[in-house]
């Protein structure tokens, strides 16, 4: 990712302990809800675009703008857990339901009944746990998408993944200091 801007902040309270998967839901889901953050969002016709904002419990979060046809590709969040929800357009969601091992491995053969598909609209969203693999598209072919997404403990990596048919492959592991 390139240089994040400056935090945002918000007025949900902090939890007092680590943030759970529904507590970043229902955080992602009331930010959301704040139109005038989300339309704050500079929009790009080429490329996404994104907001760091401060997220419950020390989470790390986000606000992405998604132009017409764009989408993040295979990957993971490693350990953390997660949430997003659609705040404009919506989004498609394709990933898989398997559990994956987390290290040693380079090339996997999926059995035929791991993909899962949602079209996820305005006002909808979801959480993750660890180790969720997917990938996240703007069908659209005219209007951007804007979603916000927590990520819990904040990132400390992302593997990216490519996908022919069933064969998935280990292609990079991305760790924060390379989004600076």
């Amino acid at each position: 990712m390139p240089t994040p801007s400056t935090a945002v902040g918000t007025d949900a309270p902090a939890p007092r302990h680590a943030p759970t998967a529904a507590e970043l839901l229902d955080f992602v889901r009331r930010t959301a809800d704040d139109a005038a953050l989300v339309t704050s969002l500079p929009l790009d016709p080429e490329g996404r675009t994104w907001l760091r904002l401060e997220g419950p419990g020390g989470s790390e979060a986000w606000l992405i703008g998604w132009p017409p046809g764009t989408g993040t590709g295979w990957h993971d969040h490693a350990e953390s857990t997660g949430a997003f929800t659609v705040a404009a357009g919506a989004l498609r969601e394709h990933s898989l339901a398997a559990r994956l091992p987390t290290d040693g491995w380079k090339t996997l053969e999926l059995s035929e009944d791991v993909d899962r598909t949602r079209l996820l609209a305005t006002g909808q969203g979801r959480a993750f746990g660890r180790h969720h693999v997917h990938e996240v598209l703007n069908e659209s072919g005219r209007e951007h998408a804007v979603s916000v997404h927590a990520y819990y403990p904040p990132l400390p990596q992302i593997r990216r993944y490519s996908r022919t048919g069933p064969v998935l492959r280990l292609e990079q592991t991305e760790r924060p200091e390379d989004w600076l």
